[in-house]
């Protein structure tokens, strides 16, 4: 499910799996309008979007074995090899889209992983902004294990988040990572004891990001994603262009004012 804080902290949650169930990510679930989301399209009263599972894992990987799947769907008599491979090019595409646009949601999106991430887990918590964990949680991509070149963005965003050298060592061998080492290597920025700490940490964190300037937080994560893929000194042009726009904000003069008066700032709506 996804939770969206607003500027008080309300929490928006989607609807969670039965308790006991293995979260699976179904191909059929990431066609489609990938603005239809809910992580890339939040209320638009929210601040921040938390990424978090109910079951007893975060998600166990791609379901492989579902009716309809165009990964193990059967070939029609006679059909064409060249659309057939279109085809599927067209719903990998579809799928990868899916993922992008919870990386290009404007505000800013938190994952709290607890359980075992797999696979498409994995490739999803790396389009997300911030990742947390709790201390049970493990990663794993397994595509290589399933005869697959992951293709959901893993191989492209996490040598950016881990190192080339970590990354590579996950795609290739396959094996598991404790919550531990996913902190040792950049995975996840901070792992809590357990997934009830891990709720309560999570949701204090986009409160408190949810009470911070709306137009300070987006313009944030939206130079770090631009600069992100350009030079340094390319993001240094962009940035400066977005603050010539952006700086003398109404939310700057009021940030001013309340550190003078020693109160807490009250910003503007979105």
């Amino acid at each position: 499910g996804s939770d969206a804080a607003g500027p008080g902290g309300r929490g928006l949650r989607g609807a969670p799996q039965p308790p006991g169930a293995a979260q699976r990510a179904q191909p059929g679930l990431l066609r489609g309008d990938p603005a239809r989301h809910g992580a890339a399209r939040p209320h638009p009263a929210a601040r921040a979007v938390v990424l978090s599972a109910a079951g007893p894992h975060f998600c166990a990987g791609i379901e492989l074995g579902g009716p309809g799947n165009p990964l193990t769907a059967p070939p029609a008599r006679g059909a064409d090899p060249t659309a057939m491979a279109e085809g599927l090019r067209r719903a990998i595409l579809g799928m990868q889209a899916a993922l992008t646009a919870v990386e290009l949601c404007r505000k800013p999106v938190i994952a709290a992983v607890h359980g075992a991430c797999v696979g498409g887990g994995v490739e999803l918590v790396a389009a997300c902004d911030i990742r947390y964990c709790s201390r049970d949680a493990t990663f794993v991509l397994k595509e290589v294990d399933m005869a697959i070149v992951a293709d959901l963005g893993a191989l492209q965003r996490l040598p950016r988040i881990v190192g080339y050298g970590n990354a590579a060592d996950l795609a290739l061998t396959g094996r598991r990572i404790t919550a531990a080492e996913a902190k040792e290597m950049g995975l996840v920025s901070r792992v809590f004891d357990s997934k009830q700490e891990l709720d309560a940490g999570v949701a204090k964190i986009a409160k408190e990001i949810s009470e911070k300037s709306a137009n300070a937080v987006l313009g944030t994560k939206a130079v770090l994603l631009r600069s992100r893929d350009i030079t340094v000194e390319q993001g240094l042009e962009h940035v400066a262009t977005w603050n010539s726009g952006m700086l003398r904000s109404n939310d700057l003069l009021e940030a001013i004012k309340a550190f003078m008066e020693k109160r807490k700032p009250v910003f503007s709506k979105l």
